[in-house]
């Protein structure tokens, strides 16, 4: 028996698919490379944008015919987007080939829905209360390893979808964390991944805990070995965390910052709940405290009244702030969000925006990447970039990705790149040393 797992979306779906292929193949299942071997299809979900949706749709409308040649095949929807109002009910409506439909709080229940597959139909997007250590997990990805910390969101912004199929916040016990951190260290990992929708408010619903201070915990563990964290709310990360990170030589030097817009007035509209000003200052602050940082953000263009100068200002504090790098999207309105009853922004001026910001970007990414030539850095070799012939990667501790031959046995080792060449976020370089 083989499954196969379509998955969209965030790290946190990412490793939510963990979650998945553990429970298939604690049943007996194993990994194929195409839904056309699989016994067991799997799409984990995500709705974050109208279009990662629409091509979700597309996907699991081409299981219709796959499911005529192969009346046995289970089809399995899991994940953000089925978490949506009327989602579930669509999809039963639509796609009668599904067996199974789950939100983002009981996945656990999918080996009940693929048992009963072919008799009864499971549709169920019920939140659970089922703790990350009563799940199996299948991990893929050494030598990096996810981890959540925290589920959910409090914040609303009002472009936002999460908060509604995320559910609210919920933080897992610190020695929870502590011991699966523990025993994928002891397993060999040697970069892991706090994840949660925003990591800073980890613990506010836990007397006594915090993010700094579980994080001081992590750090303090022996060994060689990178902890990362993602996502950070700017309204949240505080000093205490910004010094949690300058104090362990294990904590990267690598803070991801979704700014969403440089201006102030779109950024209220929001509802984010700082300004312009107060973002730069926290960016200054984290660059004094924490030696060669690198800042990575999220910027969005195209929000529900976004103006010529709206979008300058984004321009602007991207030249000023200097991000090592910047995911960048255009706003997509999300049925069910405040943002998505304001008037909306014509596609054409999207499109042009978000052409301006990737070159200014760029520039900024181009110009960084330039002062990294000639200069060592520890990498940690994560495997073969398949993008080019015979060539591995791996990433500094400021999350720059460098490409670099060597033997595919440094797979999880930490080597010494120099740095030879830089074509705008690209880096290439040549091993020095080896751990």
């Amino acid at each position: 028996m083989k499954y196969y797992i379509h998955t969209y979306g965030c790290q946190m779906n990412i490793h939510d698919s963990e979650k998945i292929a553990g429970i298939l193949r604690d049943m007996g299942y194993d990994e194929c490379n195409s839904p056309e071997e699989a016994d067991v299809v799997v799409f984990n979900t995500c709705c974050i944008r109208e279009t990662a949706e629409k091509k979700i749709y597309g996907h699991i409308g081409q299981m219709k015919k796959l499911k005529c040649k192969k009346p046995n095949l289970i089809v399995a929807v899991c994940g953000c987007m089925s978490q949506q109002e009327g989602a579930s009910e669509h999809i039963r409506q639509s796609y009668p080939f599904v067996d199974v439909v789950l939100g983002t709080g009981n996945l656990n229940m999918l080996r009940q829905g693929i048992e009963n597959a072919g008799r009864q139909r499971l549709f169920n997007t019920d939140f659970c209360c089922v703790r990350e250590e009563d799940f199996p997990q299948y991990r893929t990805s050494y030598p990096n390893a996810w981890v959540n910390i925290n589920y959910g969101c409090n914040n609303f912004c009002t472009y936002c979808i999460v908060p509604y199929v995320r559910g609210r916040e919920r933080s897992r016990r610190p020695e929870d964390i502590l011991a699966e951190v523990k025993g994928l260290l002891s397993d060999g990992y040697k970069e892991i991944t706090l994840l949660g929708q925003n990591v800073n408010s980890y613990g506010k619903d836990i007397e006594g805990a915090s993010f700094a201070s579980l994080m001081r915990e992590i750090g303090k563990l022996p060994g060689k070995f990178r902890l990362r964290f993602m996502t950070s709310h700017p309204k949240d990360l505080t000093q205490d965390i910004i010094d949690a990170v300058a104090e362990h030589k294990n904590i990267c030097n690598n803070v991801h910052l979704p700014v969403q817009s440089g201006s102030s007035r779109i950024l209220k509209a929001m509802n984010r709940r700082y300004d312009r000003e107060s973002y730069l200052a926290l960016v200054e602050r984290i660059k004094e405290c924490i030696p060669d940082v690198g800042i990575t953000t999220d910027i969005m263009v195209g929000f529900p009244g976004e103006t010529e100068e709206d979008f300058c200002d984004t321009l602007d504090l991207v030249r000023k702030a200097q991000f090592s790098s910047a995911f960048c999207f255009v706003y997509s309105p999300r049925k069910g969000t405040p943002a998505s009853l304001m008037p909306q922004i014509d596609d054409a001026v999207k499109k042009d925006r978000i052409t301006r910001l990737l070159a200014c970007q760029n520039e900024v990414t181009k110009r960084i990447s330039k002062t990294m030539v000639g200069k060592r850095y520890e990498v940690l070799v994560e495997g073969n970039n398949f993008r080019y012939k015979d060539t591995m990667c791996g990433r500094t501790e400021s999350g720059r990705l460098v490409n670099f031959k060597c033997d595919s046995s440094l797979v999880g080792k930490f080597v010494t790149v120099k740095i030879e060449r830089a074509s705008s976020a690209t880096l290439w370089g040549v091993v020095t040393e080896e751990e």
